[in-house]
């Protein structure tokens, strides 16, 4: 058995996909237990009975639709007409557009790919200095992680739910918690933009009604989304999963008949494109939910809460600790994969602490979204580095300003849970 446990280490050194190296996991860990190895297989089967899944799927439709429509610039008009009469204007509208992107498509690689087209040009148009453009650009990427419908959000309650926590976590609840940690983020990255665009040199527009009105009419169909999205969900008219197939046929609707700026032939690549990337998700979660039942089994929670308790007493002590670990976590893992393996383990360890599991998932989502481009290895950084030739140390430098803001935000959500909690 000793040998099986070293085979496993050196897949991991080798590099072996994730979901193979917790499915060995798992079934060395209920080997050990003397359990039917079968119960891998029945923890599959379980994974596709879950009605809430269909979200993650169809929301991922939807933004991956989004992404290869002219929505961005339409986006992006609307926010300039609203913001780009203040100082540090154009700015400000890159974070609110880049915010709005990610909320929808869940991942900040694509919008640092698809916004960064629009907005590093766009940024030096308006004054701003490369540094500030690259350090914005690669910072903004993961901001709408906290806003609905984010996929990640949706992930962290699906995982928390089958924990059967008290008090329990729903996805609707963290779509509420993150309204204002996430505003909060984009307030202070706004107070640094105006900051830095009182020295630009330029005449600024002034503020157009006729031009707010021109932009608004431009993405009517893109606009009423989130509203109408968060009014059905909370009025009671439709849960989480009706939601997201709603959302899913509007985008398809309006991109293809409506806008007419997709083809029949590019939607199938597009839903392929979506297929894949939520079906690697859904192997590592079938994964993650049988090695997340060999620890709860084997108590692994409950001695881990144990052994910290008797080293950090303080449940502030803990929050700090579980910052750092999650800054490290976000930079060497995917999010989506940190949260399946993570929050079967820290959720009850949390909760033994007094921590509310909502509160712990929106400051979990918000280290893990910093730790993108926290040097040296955050993902982000590789990602511009790529779509701006651009060398790493060069963006780790850009970043320093709008990290130290973040980190700084992180630090009031997890010190402030009524951020988090207010609507709850």
């Amino acid at each position: 058995m000793t040998l099986a446990w070293l085979f496993v280490a050196l897949m991991a050194i080798l590099g072996a996909p994730l979901f193979v190296l917790i499915l060995a996991v798992a079934l060395l860990g209920f080997h050990t237990a003397d359990y039917d190895l079968a119960i891998v297989a029945v923890e599959f089967n379980r994974l596709a009975g879950m009605p809430g899944l269909v979200a993650i799927p169809l929301f991922t439709l939807a933004g991956y639709v989004l992404s290869e429509s002219q929505a961005p610039r339409r986006l992006l008009r609307v926010s300039d007409a609203l913001l780009e009469w203040l100082p540090g204007g154009f700015a400000i509208v890159a974070l609110v557009a880049s915010a709005l992107f990610t909320a929808f498509t869940g991942a900040s690689g694509v919008t640092i790919v698809a916004m960064g087209a629009l907005l590093y040009p766009a940024l030096r148009h308006a004054g701003y200095d490369d540094r500030f453009n690259l350090g914005l650009i690669t910072s903004s990427g993961s901001l709408g992680l906290l806003f609905a419908p984010s996929l990640p959000l949706i992930l962290y309650g699906f995982v928390a739910a089958q924990l059967g926590t008290d008090p329990a976590v729903t996805v609707e609840d963290l779509f509420l918690a993150g309204i204002l940690p996430g505003l909060l983020m984009i307030g202070l990255l706004s107070l640094y933009a105006i900051y830095k665009g009182r020295g630009l040199n330029r005449a600024r527009r002034a503020f157009s009604s006729r031009e707010v009105l021109s932009a608004v009419l431009d993405a009517r169909w893109e606009l009423p989304m989130p509203i109408g999205l968060l009014a059905a969900i909370y009025g009671g008219f439709l849960a989480a999963s009706e939601a997201a197939a709603v959302t899913a046929a509007y985008v398809i609707v309006v991109t293809l008949w409506i806008r007419r700026e997709m083809s029949f032939s590019r939607l199938g690549e597009v839903m392929a494109e979506a297929a894949r990337m939520v079906g690697a998700i859904l192997v590592i979660l079938g994964a993650a939910l049988a090695l997340s039942n060999w620890l709860v089994d084997q108590e692994v929670p409950t001695h881990l809460f144990e052994l910290i308790r008797e080293h950090v007493a303080s449940p502030l002590a803990f929050l700090l600790l579980l910052n750092g670990f999650l800054l490290i976590v976000g930079m060497l893992l995917d999010i989506f994969a940190a949260i399946v393996i993570l929050v079967p383990l820290l959720v009850p360890v949390a909760i033994g602490y007094g921590i509310h599991p909502v509160h712990l998932g929106i400051l979990m989502l918000a280290n893990l979204q910093l730790g993108y481009f926290t040097p040296p290895v955050g993902m982000n950084l590789f990602i511009a580095s790529y779509r701006f030739k651009t060398p790493i140390a060069t963006l780790v430098r850009a970043s320093v300003p709008f990290f130290l803001i973040l980190l700084l935000a992180v630090m009031l959500i997890t010190y402030i849970p009524w951020l988090s909690l207010v609507w709850l």
